[in-house]
Order: structure tokens, then sequence, then C-alpha cells
């Protein structure tokens, strides 16, 4: 099963949708879908706006791969559970953010091998699908890659 999730912030995020309904390497996948302000439907994807965070935490659980934005809730509370990450950074340019920080957020990330990012003109999110599937991340400690990962930043 793959999860997407946008986060909880209010612009839209339709490109993200878009790179996920085209994606040729998930069509027999399961795949669920928080769209939070978005506005999407598909036949195929099953989708919801927001929920509990116990049953999203069930979902990252259940999920083989985890489709996010770049922020760090979604991104953090699936590295903590071993999942692979593939983050696409909301982008300023596109509406979907006030500024770029998703970008050095998942920059960072990805550097340390924790998570694949797309890069916006440059990746296929069937590429890094198909990465995601054959490479092994680095194991998230929760105790001190957090604040070595905003060390570094800082």
């Amino acid at each position: 099963m793959v999860l997407v999730s946008v986060g909880t912030q209010k612009q839209p995020f339709d490109r993200m949708f878009e790179l996920v309904k085209g994606s040729r390497s998930l069509r027999k996948e399961k795949i669920i879908a928080q769209i939070g302000y978005t506005k999407f439907e598909s036949k195929r994807i099953e989708t919801f706006e927001f929920i509990p965070l116990e049953q999203m935490e069930e979902y990252i659980s259940q999920a083989d791969i985890i489709i996010s934005h770049g922020g760090v809730g979604t991104i953090f509370s699936a590295l903590k559970k071993g999942k692979k990450v593939i983050a696409i950074p909301r982008l300023k340019k596109y509406g979907e953010h006030i500024n770029d920080h998703q970008i050095e957020i998942c920059e960072e990330l990805e550097n340390e091998g924790y998570i694949l990012y797309y890069k916006d003109g440059v990746d296929t999110l069937d590429d890094l699908i198909r990465k995601a599937k054959k490479t092994t991340f680095k194991a998230y400690d929760s105790q001190n890659s957090y604040i070595d990962i905003l060390r570094k930043e800082i």
C-alpha cells in the first residue's frame, strides 16, 4: 500500500496528485491519500481530508512507501516507523506554500540518506518509486538524528 499525504497547509497541492495519478509504477498499488484542502477526486485512489493522528499513524504503519509533501511532521512520523519516503516539496512558484523551505528540508534529509525527494523539472515520480523500492535507507534514530539535522541547518 502507498500512502500519500499533503499535511495540513491550507494551500492546495494539485501538482502532487497529478504526479501520483500519472504514475505507471503505482497502477497496481492500493493508494490511500490524505488530500487536506486540495480538491481531488479519484475512482482508483481512496481519499480523505483529515483524520485523527492515531488513524494516520496506522496508515503509515501499513504503507510500504509514503509519498509526502516536504513537511517534517509526515516525514518524521514515517521515518520513525522505518518507512520508505519520497517527498515532494511544496513550491512557492506554484502557490503551494509561502516560501521554498521544504526544498531545504528535503535536500538535507536526502543527503543524509533518509529519503528521496522529487526535484521539480528533473525527476520523474516513477524513477523515484523504482529507486525507493531498491534502496535501503538510513535508519532514523529519534533521539539524535533530528537534532543533528537541525544543527546543520542552523
